[in-house]
């Protein structure tokens, strides 16, 4: 009996403890962005301190010593010596200790010695932290927009839907875009995690949209012509972007697009199915409707115009052309007519060339996000079987696991671990299947942070298929920009400011820039680009409209779930490309924006206005 009594002690006790261990792991979630680096690494290694058994003296008592001397760096009263003492104990600590507890907390100080020695060093010198460490509002900060997130959410909450879009465009021109697709960043280290679960930001955004579209909404003033010309190659949201905020600060805008409409990816790489073609002419139109903006459509650098007739004819140029040049694996056969890349299958769906799979078994190699855009919209297709070849474990693929889920759903076969190798053919040239190597996880790579895999010691395995689509990256078109420097990748090369190196008034950004990227980094890039353009010309407008924003209401601090949109059934949505996703009712979106805990109020300063 009284060994039963004990054993149900501890059970309760293990499961308080993991209830602790969980509100912890939020915590350490939802840390704000812009704390002191050291003081985040001393509450690490306190943690590996609490874990210790104790059994050896480098984690018992060299750990304790660490914290210390990160604890006087800390407090500015460290000197060179100290510094130099703290990297012998920590690589004494890593090469010496018994187990993982030991030697991983010492790993983890050096790495992060080597990653932020410059604030250690600072730390020392001056005896304090460096002046842009301050705690900010974590979803503002994770933005690449800098879009006021806190504020719009009030302003939902009042009901004010026009003045809610309009506070996004301050930063963000496409509303209705972002409402669909974005991959909310701005989520990642909500506060409310400290609660519960962070806001459904996105779901917010969709629901301000659906009650008042974008293109009805009048757009702010534009200031006083200035005479400046500025020159926008690539009407994608990158440019877009540009050209809205350099038209709202009085300079004029010619934006040049190859295609035959403005949208750029978001319209020839997301299907209709997530982002709607009518809902993003409703930004692109509220873009336009701010004035100074001049559109000419299929028009080609290099041969319509050339670079050397946009530097001569405008006094700032900015290239926005995006990646939209799909790449292949250069594996055998393919260059077969049925071998394809997923970024040409996308741009003939944005073109309304629909292909007809019928009767077709087809295999997408790839796992990120337009890999899962290409085998669903392939299933809307009519494809007689979808397959992804993905070479990663699911848990590491790229793409969102709300679009794998919605994959699986819709009947794609996902086979994981399996890298292809051959492509097959018959004698009358038609793909037969794909050959793959099975894959074994392997060392993590230092860069990303996640394992990479190796070929494994087991038998090929052929996936049968009549038609492959490869996902396996995007690559940028440069063709007709060979004056400008580009990486081995075809990327330009642009400080900083984004303007480019030893051409004056020629700027950068986006895709073409960064490499493949999210629509809301290609917003964010086109609106800094816009202020260095403005500054390049002289002038530093400040373009903001004054939007009142509610007060606080309090914080509601009881636990609530959170409210995720839901999506049409995947027997409905999969025979046709219209929207999946379903928009919260005004009680679950009045639910959601009285959770905020406005940190633009509470917890981290009074925010500051200003142009980012």
């Amino acid at each position: 009996m009284e060994q039963q009594t004990q054993e149900l002690k501890n059970t309760q006790r293990k499961k308080l403890i993991n209830s602790f261990l969980n509100t912890f792991q939020r915590r350490v979630i939802a840390n704000p962005p812009g704390v002191c680096c050291i003081s985040t690494h001393i509450a690490y290694l306190r943690t590996a301190r609490s874990q210790t058994c104790g059994k050896c003296v480098p984690c018992a008592k060299g750990l304790e010593q660490l914290e210390n001397m990160l604890q006087q760096i800390h407090d500015g009263t460290a000197d060179m010596d100290l510094y130099v003492d703290m990297l012998w104990l920590a690589q004494t600590i890593r090469d010496t200790a018994d187990c993982a507890i030991g030697y991983e907390a010492a790993y983890m100080v050096l790495a992060n010695i080597k990653n932020f020695k410059d604030e250690y060093l600072y730390h020392i010198n001056h005896h304090k932290c460096q002046s842009s460490v301050s705690v900010k509002v974590p979803c503002m900060y994770n933005c690449p927009a800098n879009v006021n997130i806190p504020g719009y959410i009030a302003l939902i909450r009042d009901e004010r839907y026009a003045d809610a879009i309009n506070l996004i465009r301050e930063d963000n021109p496409f509303p209705t875009a972002c409402a669909f697709v974005c991959e909310r960043p701005c989520e990642m280290q909500c506060r409310r995690t400290l609660i519960d679960a962070e806001i459904n930001i996105r779901g917010l955004k969709k629901f301000a949209v659906d009650q008042i579209h974008a293109d009805q909404i009048p757009v702010p003033p534009r200031n006083v012509h200035t005479g400046k010309k500025i020159a926008v190659v690539g009407g994608g949201p990158s440019g877009l972007t540009c050209a809205y905020f350099l038209a709202r600060m009085g300079h004029s805008v010619v934006v040049f697009e190859a295609k035959e409409k403005l949208g750029g990816m978001l319209r020839y790489g997301i299907p209709g199915y997530r982002l709607p073609k009518d809902r993003l002419d409703e930004d692109i139109r509220g873009i336009l409707a701010v004035g100074g903006i001049e559109v000419r459509l299929n028009v080609n650098i290099g041969r319509d115009v050339t670079t050397e007739e946009l530097e001569r004819d405008f006094d700032a140029v900015y290239l926005s052309i995006g990646a939209q040049k799909g790449r292949v694996i250069p594996i055998k056969n393919h260059d077969n007519p049925n071998v394809a890349s997923a970024v040409e299958m996308l741009d003939q769906i944005g073109h309304g060339n629909l292909p007809d799979f019928t009767g077709k078994n087809v295999v997408v190699i790839g796992g990120g996000n337009v890999a899962m855009d290409c085998a669903r919209s392939a299933v809307r297709c009519h494809a007689a079987s979808v397959t992804l070849a993905v070479r990663e474990p699911q848990v590491d693929m790229t793409a969102l696991p709300s679009e794998i889920q919605g994959a699986i759903e819709e009947g794609v076969e996902l086979m994981t671990m399996f890298a292809p190798s051959e492509i097959r053919t018959d004698e009358k040239g038609n793909v037969v299947g794909l050959l793959t190597k099975p894959q074994i996880t392997s060392f993590y790579d230092a860069n990303t942070g996640i394992p990479m895999v190796r070929d494994a010691d087991k038998e090929p395995h052929e996936i049968p298929c009549d038609v492959i689509f490869m996902a396996i990256g995007q690559a940028v078109d440069s063709g007709g920009f060979d004056a400008y420097e580009k990486t081995r990748r075809g990327t330009f090369v642009a400080d900083p400011t984004t303007a480019l190196k030893d051409h004056p008034g020629i700027f950068a950004g986006g895709d073409c820039v960064s490499g493949p990227a999210t629509a809301i980094m290609a917003i964010g890039a086109g609106k800094i680009a816009a202020i260095n353009i403005d500054a390049y010309l002289g002038y530093h407008h400040h373009y903001r409209t004054e939007i009142p924003i509610p007060d606080s209401q309090g914080n509601m601090r009881h636990h609530m779930g959170r409210v995720n949109l839901t999506e049409k059934s995947a027997r409905e949505r999969k025979k046709n490309f219209c929207p999946v996703e379903n928009s919260m009712s005004k009680e679950e979106a009045m639910q959601e924006c009285g959770k905020c805990l406005r940190c633009d109020i509470f917890g981290s300063g009074t925010m500051k206005g200003g142009l980012l």
